[in-house]
């Protein structure tokens, strides 16, 4: 029985840390340079009598990397980073790029997470090629020194194609959370489904939120595990939502006014189409003065300058800073429905029976327009403003979407991803 017991602790240790301890136990039983032999209860007898050994000595000797830079991966990545910390068999490192700062590290607070590293590669008016050539140079030192067993990306942004292109440079395993999303328009939207069909074609572990997504990764031929699992975003958001966050906004009055919540913030939408979201938004109040915009603005001056010189003077529209998660989900959960580009919100609105009118020409979440819960509406004024003048005005069609089922998961998607990463991991390294 002692011998088997032996067995186990040295599987779960690294070789460093037996040769360590089989010295200290040598040393401990007086023995050395006599040759006495040590029987598997001595050994073991020795180490459960000191906690620090213990503690070492079941330390784990697989680890994995989860990267992320920007505040939809901080997000969606939460509930997984959560997960994977209660496994006691992995070693799991958060890495942040930095890509955004402060909208990242609000979430990661709200989470109750810290990073145990940080390239810090933000510099004003940064470009793709900055981001992806910091991101790869901090990584390929920080990979040499963890060596770990499987990197873990998010989505489609350049810190996920960036972050995986860098594991994929030291053949590291790559996981890609949110995998098999595509709009088939290499440059709409732009650079995601670039960034998102080059890291399929370099994993080996895809996590597809829908069967739609899964026939995606067939379709475009990847080697590797496809797995559904639903999207991690529905885990953050329902755990957030339990607690009825506020979101006060001074001036607004939630009670008085349908709220609409709105944002823009995607590069193909900047310029011109952007000035027609806000034609369309302007036509919307007009038309319904019982109405108020909630706007939340991005950081970035090419949309932030245009959308605050058109709106800020309007008096039931809403200008803020970029709201915390928290916030974010308490806005949600108080709004009549949402307009925006943002790819998150499609999937998260309709957990909490909140219409999404998708202020873009294509959606790689065609699932959402497929269930009823989203409807694509472009950049035209017109369009935006008779898809909104719809579900205001016509509470029929307002219930039909509001009530149409999330196609986008149950909750539940961090703790199967982690149970197949598990899997995986304990095949290829025999993780006990």
């Amino acid at each position: 029985m002692a011998n088997n017991l032996l067995r186990k602790i040295l599987r779960s240790c690294n070789g460093r840390a037996i040769i360590y301890y089989f010295k200290n136990i040598l040393i401990f039983k007086g023995r050395i340079g006599q040759g006495f032999p040590l029987h598997a209860s001595e050994i073991l007898y020795a180490i459960i009598n000191s906690q620090t050994q213990i503690s070492q000595m079941i330390a784990p000797s697989v680890s994995i990397c989860i990267i992320l830079g920007t505040r939809p991966e901080a997000i969606k990545l939460a509930p997984l980073i959560q997960q994977f910390r209660d496994r006691s068999s992995l070693k799991t490192h958060t890495i942040l790029t930095g890509q955004h700062r402060e909208m990242v590290d609000s979430v990661m607070q709200l989470f109750q997470l810290e990073a145990d590293r940080d390239l810090n590669i933000m510099r004003p008016k940064q470009s793709l090629t900055d981001i992806t050539g910091n991101t790869l140079r901090g990584l390929e030192e920080i990979f040499r020194e963890i060596a770990p067993s499987l990197v873990v990306v998010q989505g489609d942004t350049t810190t996920a194609f960036s972050s995986a292109l860098a594991a994929f440079y030291q053949q590291i395993p790559i996981a890609h959370v949110e995998a098999g999303l595509r709009t088939d328009d290499l440059f709409n939207p732009y650079p995601e489904e670039a960034n998102r069909r080059l890291i399929s074609q370099i994993a080996q572990l895809h996590f597809a939120p829908t069967p739609l997504a899964v026939d995606n990764l067939k379709r475009s031929g990847v080697t590797g595990e496809i797995h559904q699992t639903g999207n991690t975003v529905i885990d953050a958001l329902l755990t957030v939502a339990k607690s009825h966050p506020e979101c006060q906004v001074r001036g607004l009055d939630w009670e008085r006014h349908r709220v609409l919540l709105a944002t823009v913030h995607r590069r193909e939408n900047w310029g011109q189409p952007l000035e027609n979201i806000l034609s369309g938004f302007e036509q919307v109040l007009a038309e319904f003065p019982d109405t108020a915009l909630l706007l939340p603005l991005h950081r970035n001056p090419i949309v932030r300058t245009p959308i605050q010189n058109r709106l800020e003077k309007h008096a039931r529209v809403f200008l803020t800073e970029p709201l915390d998660y928290s916030q974010l989900v308490g806005a949600i959960q108080k709004c009549y429905l949402l307009l925006t580009d943002s790819g998150g919100l499609q999937e998260e609105a309709p957990s909490l029976g909140k219409p999404v009118l998708v202020l873009r020409e294509t959606t790689e979440r065609p699932e959402a327009v497929a269930a009823g819960t989203a409807k694509l509406v472009g950049t035209n004024a017109e369009a935006i403003a008779k898809a909104a003048s719809r579900l205001l005005g016509d509470p029929s069609a307002y219930q039909l979407m509001a009530n149409a089922i999330n196609p986008f998961g149950d909750g539940t998607a961090s703790e199967q991803i982690v149970q197949i990463v598990t899997h995986y991991l304990s095949e290829k390294e025999k993780i006990k």
